[in-house]
């Protein structure tokens, strides 16, 4: 299992295989019951931005060492037409689309890192890590 995995989005039975994928990593990894949690919670919602907001993307999921420690970093990656404003995007409660605006402002408080990447027609990019305790 160790490595890196790549899943490409482009159904929700895709989210369900990456929640399923990013789940099975983790327990490699070790992190806790809770920080497992955290980062399927955070997957399911970057994946599923993916789909709804540029009709599919990609995620890769690399197991990372840092000296002693192990963790766990995504990579989604889509081509769809970005985000103007990336301040505004990760605001609680703001969205362009029917959700309640907490998927890219939740992912990152769920992680350790996250880094958001994207402008108009150029697509997004964000990238998450999370560190086993």
């Amino acid at each position: 299992m160790s490595g890196e995995h790549e899943v490409v989005i482009t159904s929700s039975a895709d989210v369900v295989a990456v929640r399923q994928l990013v789940r099975s990593v983790a327990i490699e990894v070790g992190l806790s019951l809770v920080d497992q949690t955290k980062i399927v919670t955070a997957a399911s919602e970057l994946a599923r931005n993916a789909l709804v907001y540029a009709d599919g993307g990609d995620v890769r999921i690399l197991v990372v060492e840092n000296g002693h420690r192990r963790g766990l970093k995504l990579i989604v990656t889509d081509d769809g037409p970005g985000i103007p404003d990336l301040e505004l995007a990760l605001t609680d409660g703001w969205t362009t689309g029917k959700g309640l605006g907490l998927g890219l402002s939740g992912s990152r408080r769920l992680v350790d890192e996250f880094d958001l990447l994207s402008g108009p027609e150029k697509g997004t990019t964000v990238t998450v890590t999370k560190w086993a305790r």
